[in-house]
């Protein structure tokens, strides 16, 4: 029984990388599409929208089927608890990359694109990758460091409000 349990948690970290994988690409589709101009491109990723949503809900039905079927203490518990709270987020992610395309594809962000677009993509690519990292690999040093960069999040954000 507990091999199997063992088995689900390992596929539930293969999908928190897959739900990562599919929001790291959005934001780097979307960060492209407004450096080129490319609204067409823009406008399939504010369609695209739903793929990281159905994720989201493919991934809790797993968290919510094995609290159900295994009823997890502890750890297990907090593995599961966590993985719940990271999809949402993570959906969330993919929502505001959808939004800022969906803002170009409307026309109400016209070019010279803000300076710090780019480099705030980059910074939000690398938290998520590496908080997936830090869930799957349980390293709470590389959480800890997650947690620090988002700080360098606010700040590129305020000088992209600032370069608007």
């Amino acid at each position: 029984m507990r091999k199997h349990f063992d088995d689900q948690i390992a596929q539930l970290g293969e999908q928190m990388m897959a739900m990562g994988a599919l929001v790291e690409n959005t934001i780097e589709r979307a960060i492209r599409a407004l450096q080129t101009d490319d609204m067409a491109e823009a406008a399939a990723i504010r369609d695209g929208d739903h793929i990281v949503d159905e994720k989201e809900r493919e991934v809790e039905a797993m968290c919510i089927h094995m609290l159900l079927q295994q009823q997890p203490v502890a750890r297990d518990l907090r593995t599961i608890s966590a993985a719940l709270k990271m999809i949402t987020d993570m959906e969330r992610i993919g929502d505001q990359a959808s939004d800022i395309c969906e803002i170009a594809t409307m026309g109400h962000l016209r070019s010279p694109r803000p300076e710090h677009f780019a480099s705030m993509a980059q910074a939000a690519i690398s938290m998520v990758h590496r908080a997936i990292d830090a869930y799957v690999h349980k390293d709470i040093e590389l959480a800890k460091q997650v947690e620090l960069s988002d700080d360098i999040v606010d700040a590129l954000f305020n000088d992209v409000k600032a370069d608007l």
